[in-house]
């Protein structure tokens, strides 16, 4: 009997402390959560955990050399670039880190999209002359050390968002792509960011756009879009001096409006795209009683055709597109082009006596004089580039464009004068004496050749060679100075000019 007792005594005890090592034991973990592939709008989306939102990570990182020009890859055309001497630089450096998060959502609307571009970028840039002998740099703005992280920026460098915007049941807001721009933006074909002959709204736009979509890759796109920054080619006072006078905006009012028609099916794209621009101004002089011109709406329309598979090869394509422009230059002589629109290209001369030569041209969207209304400045251009696979990691690309601008009579009247007398340009100039020929009138023609190896996926190297030239409809002598970046005072020769650049680029695109 004591047997006994002590053997279920002890079962007892057993039992109650197996019950309350139980009870003390943690309550069982959640399963862990992966990360699921979303296969609903492509290759590189995921799931968000605990969300249907799916987030595709991507961008890119490159490094750049241009050869001969103080931009990376901008126009040679002005500025130290332009000065051809000791102040334009040989080379010009940069290195980019491109990040985009694209999400998606379904929704019983229709997907919500968000998309957000942000690039941090570190680019040599150039010194320019202080008129004393001593110069600045003037990526910075002082005289600090070129390396000195002080300057506001990103540890020298500089941040910058291309876009950022929704997109929900047709509509997008946002910094986005402009409607009015070709799908190449400004490369039919190329690296060089400076083509005239169309948009190039590849840093974005704030817009507010409705799409609607007809089916068989046709679609209709009605937009306002954001004036300001990228499509003001400037409003030009000739009342406050200079050749051209000086742009002379007043507060925004309206924004642009933009109308595209699109059919993009598998043989290639064909678009028609429509544009109308407020020109406002601000005053005559300093304060509101000097008066102001009247409003003026400029507008510009562009047809662009995309030509793909030809019988030269497999995935060979030939892009091109043609615009015009009346009082809306920057649909034309697009942002990234803006030197294209105010040149000052110097060169040398075989005329005795004569220090150098200069051609100029300026492409504001209108201008005007004392008490008079603002005149338009027309412009037409086009652009395109054919591209050849020659094999799955080699091919090239010629590409070219050319724009032409056009004063009306006022406008040549108050830049040029009357019967050789008079007018802004010659008084800019010590009343232009040696001037033969004043007509404001220019064309510009570029032409390149770009070609790109492939060799892993991915990861691209190019080398890209564009060649540019001014076509300027003055002639004669001036006397001019440009301190700032090394001209003397001296004469010059009124003269067409020619300028090359090139850049090399290695790209990992991720």
């Amino acid at each position: 009997m004591n047997l006994k007792s002590l053997i279920l005594g002890s079962t007892a005890a057993l039992v109650a402390v197996g019950g309350a090592q139980a009870a003390d034991l943690p309550v069982k973990a959640k399963a862990v959560e992966y990360v699921k592939i979303c296969s609903l709008y492509g290759a590189g989306f995921y799931y968000i955990p605990g969300s249907d939102t799916c987030i595709k990570l991507g961008g890119y990182l490159r490094a750049d050399v241009v050869v001969n020009g103080n931009s990376v890859y901008g126009a040679n055309y002005n500025g130290a670039s332009g000065a051809n001497n000791r102040f334009t630089n040989g080379y010009t450096w940069r290195s980019r880190e491109d990040l985009n998060i694209d999400t998606r959502t379904a929704t019983e609307y229709g997907v919500v999209r968000t998309y957000f571009d942000a690039v941090f970028t570190w680019t040599s840039d150039t010194y320019a002359g202080q008129g004393n002998g001593s110069t600045v740099y003037s990526a910075i703005g002082s005289t600090a050390a070129p390396n000195n992280a002080g300057s506001g920026n990103v540890a020298a460098g500089s941040l910058g968002v291309y876009y950022a915007f929704i997109q929900f049941a047709g509509f997008t807001m946002g910094k986005a792509v402009s409607q009015f721009d070709a799908p190449w933006n400004g490369y039919p074909g190329n690296n060089y960011d400076a083509l005239v002959g169309g948009v190039n709204t590849t840093n974005g736009i704030n817009q507010f756009t409705y799409t609607a979509q007809f089916g068989n890759g046709v679609s209709l796109a009605l937009s306002a879009q954001d004036q300001v920054a990228y499509m003001q080619a400037g409003v030009n006072n000739l009342g406050v001096g200079g050749a051209y006078g000086s742009s002379d905006y007043a507060g925004t009012i309206a924004p642009d409006f933009v109308a595209a028609l699109k059919v993009d099916q598998a043989w290639g794209l064909f678009q028609a795209s429509v544009a109308a621009h407020d020109n406002h101004v601000a005053y005559y002089g300093a304060t509101e009683t000097t008066g102001h011109p009247d409003d003026k709406w400029g507008w510009a329309v562009q047809l662009a055709l995309s030509i793909k598979n030809i019988p030269t090869g497999a995935g060979d394509t030939i892009n091109i597109q043609g615009v015009y422009t009346d009082g809306a230059t920057r649909y034309n002589f697009q942002n990234l082009a803006s030197q294209a629109g105010a040149i000052a290209i110097f060169g040398g001369s075989s005329l005795p006596g004569v220090y150098g030569s200069v051609g100029f041209g300026t492409a504001p969207d209108t201008l005007f004089g004392p008490g008079g209304q603002q005149q338009t400045v027309k412009t037409w251009g086009f652009r395109g580039a054919y591209t050849h696979n020659w094999d799955p990691y080699w091919n090239t690309s010629l590409y070219g464009a050319f724009a032409a601008v056009s004063y009306n009579d006022t406008a040549k009247s108050l830049i040029c004068g009357v019967g050789g007398v008079g007018g802004t340009f010659r008084a800019a100039f010590a009343g232009g004496a040696g001037v033969t020929a004043c007509n404001p009138d220019y064309n510009i023609a570029q032409i390149g050749v770009i070609t790109r190896w492939t060799p892993v996926k991915n990861l691209t190297f190019s080398a890209d060679v564009t060649y540019s030239h001014l076509d300027q409809k003055y002639a004669g002598i001036i006397t001019t100075s440009s301190t700032a970046i090394g001209k003397p005072t001296a004469t010059y020769e009124l003269k067409d000019q020619d300028t090359v650049q090139m850049l090399f680029r290695a790209q990992r695109n991720w």
